[in-house]
Formats: C-alpha cells, sequence, structure tokens
C-alpha cells in the first residue's frame, strides 16, 4: 500500500488538505478547500496503515460505495471519493452544528425536547431507508442537526456509513466478517444471528437512543460483550416508569414499541414512528404503557429456548417493506359532505387498507376558518365544532375496523383547506391521499376545487374518489327540479 498523501498543505485530486478534526477508530477528518467548490469541506481517510483493523478498510469501502448515491437534506453531500491505489477518501460537505453527542451531559432531557428530537431522527431515517440504505450505527455521535441551535434544531443529519447496508449493492461486511460491527449499546439483538437486511433494526437502535435521553440510563446497561448483546434476544429492558415515575404513558409505549426483541412487533417504518412522535395525542396505550417491570424469569427463559427472532438467509427487500407499510390520509367533509361520497370514500380506503396489513390510516377534517371574521368555536346547538368532527372521524372509521394502533383523527384548522391538507401529508410523510370531488359548480370552476389542487401539488400518490354515477344523476335531478 502507498505511504498516506494526507498532511497540511498537501494536495489530493485538487483537494487542499487543511487541519485534522477528528481521528477516530477507523477514520481521520480533515479540512480541505478546492477551487471550483464554494462550500465548507471535510476530507474522511481509512486508517489503512499496518497493524490497523481490517474492518476499517472494508467499512470504508463500503462508504465510497454509498455515499455518492444518497441525496438529500438528511445526508452529506458527496464531492468525490479516491481508491485505495492512490490514496482513498471521501470528501463530504462539512455540516454546520455539533452531533447529539454533545448533549449528553445534559441527560436526561425534558420529555417533550427529545420527543421533537427523535421525531427529527426518525424522519431522517425514513428518508435513508426509501433509498434502500439501513445506517446499523445509529447513536449521539451519527446524528447531526443541519443549522441548528440548542433550542431551534434543524433538520437532521446522518453521518457515518462504513456499517451501512445497501439493499442493491454487496454487502462487504457481512461476507467478510463473521461478528457484527457497530456500537454495542445500541445494537438490534437481530444482528447477533447475521440480519442485517431489516430497516427495523436502526428502529431499535432509535428506541435505546428515545430511552437514554429521557432516563439519562441505558435500558441494557453498559455492557459491550457479546455476551451482553446476545442477552437481548431473550431479556427486555426495565420500562422507562421503573426508572423516572413521572415517565408519560404514551412515550413508554413508543419507547417499548422500538425495543420489542422481535422485529415484527415494532414500528414497521421510521415514518410511522416519526408519526406518533408527532402526534403524541394520538398514540394507542396498549399493556406497554401501564408496565413498571420486565418480563418476569419463566418468558425470558422461554424465549432464550425458542427464540421468534428470524436467523440470517431469508433476504428481504427494504422497499417492499416500505411499501407495505404506508401512511395513507383519507380526507374527509363531515359537515357539507354528501353521504354518497363519504360512501364511496370509505370503500375506497377499505379496499386499499385490505391489501396493506401495516398501514397507518389517518382521518383529516378541515374546519375551515374565516379570512376576516371572528371564528366561533361552537355550532347554532351549542356543540363545539372541534370535538364533534373528530367524533364524525371516528364513527366514518368505524366500519373499517382497523386496529387502534394503526388509526388516528385530525382536525385541522385552515383558511384555506387545500394547502392544509398539502402541509398535513409534507410533515407526517404521508405515502397516499384520498380525497373526495364533489360535483361542479360555477365557484368552483371559478376558483379551483380543493381535490384538484391537493392532486396537483402534493408530492406522494392522490386518489380522487367522485360518487357513484346513480347517486350523481339523482344529485343533479333535484337540482333540476328545485330550480323549476
Amino acid at each position: 500500500m502507498p505511504k498516506p498523501l494526507v498532511k497540511p498543505g498537501a494536495v489530493i485530486d485538487g483537494y487542499t488538505i487543511g487541519e485534522c478534526v477528528h481521528a477516530g477508530g477507523m477514520a481521520t477528518l480533515w479540512t480541505v478547500t478546492h477551487a471550483n467548490i464554494d462550500a465548507p469541506l471535510l476530507m474522511k481517510i481509512p486508517r489503512a496503515s499496518e497493524g490497523e483493523d481490517p474492518a476499517a478498510i472494508v467499512s470504508f469501502e463500503m462508504e465510497m460505495m454509498i455515499l455518492p448515491r444518497l441525496t438529500g437534506p438528511h445526508v452529506p453531500h458527496c464531492y468525490g471519493t479516491g481508491d485505495f491505489a492512490h490514496q482513498a477518501y471521501a470528501v463530504i460537505e462539512r455540516v454546520s452544528g455539533t452531533t447529539l453527542y454533545k448533549r449528553l451531559h445534559d441527560l436526561p432531557l425534558p420529555y417533550d425536547e427529545v420527543r421533537q428530537l427523535v421525531a427529527k431522527i426518525a424522519t431522517a431515517l425514513a428518508d435513508l431507508h426509501r433509498q434502500n440504505v439501513i445506517h446499523h450505527d445509529i447513536k449521539p455521535s451519527s446524528i447531526m442537526f443541519r443549522g441548528s441551535s440548542e433550542k431551534l434544531p434543524g433538520e437532521a443529519v446522518l453521518i457515518d456509513y462504513g456499517l451501512s447496508h445497501h439493499n442493491h449493492l454487496p454487502d462487504l461486511l457481512q461476507a467478510e466478517f463473521r461478528l457484527p460491527y457497530g456500537t454495542a449499546p445500541y445494537m438490534a439483538p437481530e444482528r447477533i444471528l447475521g440480519v442485517r437486511d431489516d430497516p427495523r433494526s436502526d428502529l431499535f437502535s432509535l428506541g435505546v437512543l428515545l430511552y437514554f435521553f429521557t432516563t439519562g440510563e441505558r435500558p441494557f446497561g453498559e455492557g459491550e460483550t457479546l455476551r451482553a448483546i446476545r442477552r437481548r434476544l431473550w431479556r427486555d429492558p426495565y420500562p422507562p416508569r421503573a426508572v423516572r415515575g413521572d415517565y408519560p404513558p404514551w412515550l413508554q409505549e413508543v419507547v417499548l414499541r422500538c425495543l420489542e426483541i422481535e422485529p415484527d412487533w415494532r414500528y414497521p417504518t421510521a415514518a410511522q414512528l416519526a408519526f406518533d412522535l408527532t402526534h403524541p395525542d394520538q398514540v394507542k396505550l396498549t399493556a406497554r404503557a401501564e408496565r413498571m417491570k420486565r418480563d418476569p424469569l419463566s418468558i425470558a427463559w422461554r424465549r432464550r429456548f425458542n427464540p421468534d427472532v428470524k436467523p440470517s438467509g431469508t433476504r428481504s427487500d427494504i422497499a417492499t417493506q416500505i411499501a407495505m407499510s404506508p401512511i395513507v390520509t383519507v380526507a374527509l367533509d363531515t359537515v357539507e359532505g354528501a353521504p354518497e361520497l363519504n360512501e364511496s370514500l370509505r370503500v375506497t380506503t377499505e379496499r386499499i387498507l385490505a391489501t396493506l396489513p401495516s398501514a397507518r390510516l389517518a382521518c383529516v377534517n378541515v374546519l375551515k376558518l374565516n379570512r376576516i371574521a371572528i371564528d366561533k368555536t361552537l355550532d347554532e346547538q351549542g356543540s363545539n365544532k372541534h370535538i364533534d368532527r373528530l367524533v364524525a372521524l371516528r364513527h366514518w372509521a368505524t366500519p373499517l375496523k382497523l386496529d387502534e394502533s394503526r388509526l388516528s383523527v385530525h382536525v385541522l384548522e385552515a383558511v384555506d383547506p387545500a394547502a392544509a391538507l398539502l402541509e398535513f401529508a409534507e410533515i407526517n410523510q404521508v405515502d397516499h391521499v384520498i380525497i373526495g370531488a364533489r360535483q361542479g359548480s360555477f365557484r368552483r370552476t371559478l376558483l379551483g376545487s380543493v381535490s384538484a389542487k391537493v392532486a396537483a401539488e402534493a408530492s406522494c400518490t392522490v386518489t380522487v374518489v367522485r360518487p357513484p354515477r346513480m347517486a350523481v344523476d339523482a344529485s343533479e335531478a333535484d337540482a333540476g327540479e328545485t330550480a323549476e
């Protein structure tokens, strides 16, 4: 292997080396500049000298394959890579801000602050998983917040992809090493069995972080031996409420769901986890929320000798798993909507959900506000409009017979219903919007309908539903008789 070329002032492929800003166990980070790039840059150099861990080289090869394929605000932009024949490196943007590691001395953080931070991280993970990548090293030092301050964190940015798995690339770590590489306190139990193609492993790691940042303690202690990690295959953590008496039940529900030993019992996607963290009032509480003790030893021993976690050898497809677990939003008009249209919406929604057993349904209604006049919270009968509509949404969804953990209802208050629906879909990473189109009128022709605007501007799939033709003909006939 050639002698390293890295030292301050050296030039590699047009990049001028500055100072070393970090020296990790597998790589070093240097500031660099380039005449044609007007952005702060970092050059990552693997530790490849005699006596270094061979995993450092393999993990860097993985990172050089994965980084150039990643896009979006939740990953560092990659400007170039170099091979081992001359000098291995990866030049990435220097993200402004600090890693989450800097907050460790403040633990435990306020519950709501952690909720917001982890919701942003889950959103970043959802974006990464959509790009067919599982991170496999989610921990405080692998997470940054773009352009953030302590009070107003920006978008989460995930860094360090040396241990990652890409569904469409060779997994060199899987092929060359039998033992799992990663940060032991955050490692999912299935990793011990050689499973590297399940994105829910990242959700387990995020559950560890959520537990740690809200309690100040790690759920599985500080053990970093293989024996300590293997114990997670049969031993669950102490519930957070056993550590902090004021721990919110909804938050314990979320944390313990992330930390389930069996991946199938965790959240199906990072987007669904982010949804619950964004809407804590919609979290369906189960027995998890009330637990104060770990599972009894009888259950732990049964798990130990009758494991449920899948062994390696069954390859899954990340994109397929995500596609089977979308967030679906149905927009309903509970006041002026025609019964025929709302029934058609229910039929369409039922057909879509029948093929997606892990989908999450959000029923949404927009309470339209006046642009100038003062809005009244009560209707003419003295009932609260917001509450009445929430009840109506749940009533509409009852025939669908969904598990409560898959259903949420939302009443949005807005001047522009279409804009409100579009914003809801964007913030909550909605995959599919189902919306009804009522009959035309001169006003809708002139101003444009809500369904048309949503269909035209939404960044996800939109299904526009119309009432049955017979119902349309009948309503038009009634309108004609009235006019006469």
